[in-house]
Order: C-alpha cells, then sequence, then structure tokens
C-alpha cells in the first residue's frame, strides 16, 4: 500500500483534535514542564503544533528532531491518545529463567554455596553461573550473571583486603603521618 503525505492535520482524527482531547493536551505540557520531562514535554508539542496546523518540518526544526520522529509521535498519539506520548520501558528480550526457576535461585543463593554443593563458603560470579546452567540448563554469560542477581535484589560484595597477622595500630599510624607526608606535593626546583 503506497503512502502519500497528508495534509495538515490529518494524520491526527477528529477524536484527537477534539477540544477535551487539545485541553487534555495541554495539561500535559504544563505537568511535563513542572516534572522537567523534556521528552514527553517535546512530544505533546510536536502533537499539539500539528493540530493547530504547523507542519512536521516547521516543528522538527523547532524542536530539533527529525521529520521521522515527528512522524512516529503522530502515529502515537493518533493510536493511544496521550499514553502513546509516555516514556516507557523498551521491553528487551523474554527472562530466560521463569518466575518459579528466579524464585528457586534466589532461595539457592541465600542458602549460600555450601548447601549447594560448592567447596567456597563465598558465591561468585562463574559459581552462580554454573549453579543456574545444572539447575536449569539455562547458559547466562558471566557479564550478564550479576544483572540477574541485582534483578533478584542481590548486590555485589567484595571483601576488604587485610593481612591476618598485620599491626593495626602501625597501620593505622602511617595512614595518619606518612601517607600525607608523601602525598605533599614539593614546590619546583628553578632551573628544570
Amino acid at each position: 500500500m503506497a503512502m502519500g503525505r497528508s495534509k495538515n492535520g490529518e494524520a491526527i482524527s477528529a477524536r484527537g483534535r477534539s477540544p477535551s482531547a487539545r485541553r487534555t493536551l495541554r495539561r500535559f505540557i504544563r505537568q511535563r514542564a513542572k516534572q522537567g520531562n523534556l521528552a514527553e514535554w517535546r512530544r505533546a508539542r510536536a502533537v499539539r503544533g500539528y493540530i493547530e496546523g504547523r507542519r512536521v518540518i516547521e516543528l522538527a526544526a523547532e524542536l530539533d528532531v527529525t521529520r521521522g520522529a515527528v512522524n512516529r509521535w503522530l502515529r502515537w498519539y493518533e493510536a493511544m491518545g496521550i499514553e502513546g506520548l509516555l516514556t516507557g520501558k523498551a521491553p528487551g528480550p523474554a527472562p530466560r529463567l521463569t518466575e518459579t526457576q528466579r524464585a528457586e535461585l534466589t532461595d539457592l543463593v541465600e542458602a549460600g554455596p555450601l548447601a549447594a554443593g560448592y567447596p567456597s563458603g563465598v558465591w561468585t560470579g562463574p559459581m552462580i553461573g554454573d549453579l543456574i546452567e545444572q539447575r536449569f540448563g539455562v547458559h547466562y554469560h558471566r557479564h550478564n550473571v550479576p544483572r540477574l542477581l541485582h534483578e533478584l535484589g542481590f548486590s555485589v560484595q567484595r571483601p576488604r583486603k587485610r593481612l591476618a597477622r598485620a599491626d593495626a595500630q602501625a597501620q593505622a599510624s602511617w595512614l595518619r603521618q606518612r601517607l600525607p607526608a608523601i602525598k605533599k606535593k614539593h614546590a619546583p626546583v628553578e632551573g628544570w
């Protein structure tokens, strides 16, 4: 089906140009300006300008966007009304673990690696990736395991490195006195 250019105002039906729709649009623009939501404010301004008879190319130049962006916003507004102008989260791919599997993984992680049959008492990303693959038959790249754990409510914990036999008082003294002296900048030597 060939698509030609529509005349000004034709991309939006009478329903979208009605007085009540215009009032809703004006209210939406004011709210988004007050909230500082530039993306939604810009989309609504483009739609309002188009309804008022302005050309897409003018609106694109004024709002510093492409004509394609303005046309896309008009289609969204026509299809969904004001809801089409809201910023939504991109859906992304479907999760590879079901909700039941995610809940089971949460329980396994909380129980600890020893309970899952690992010799270490501390979880590592590769260990959890291995656990997921063995238990659920789903392979996660090692870079995606932390993201999955974050989605499940876990955070990365890194132990502080301390020497078991170190003198704590000597370390504190070194941090208070010696380190600042090392960090002091010396005046430049003339002639260099």
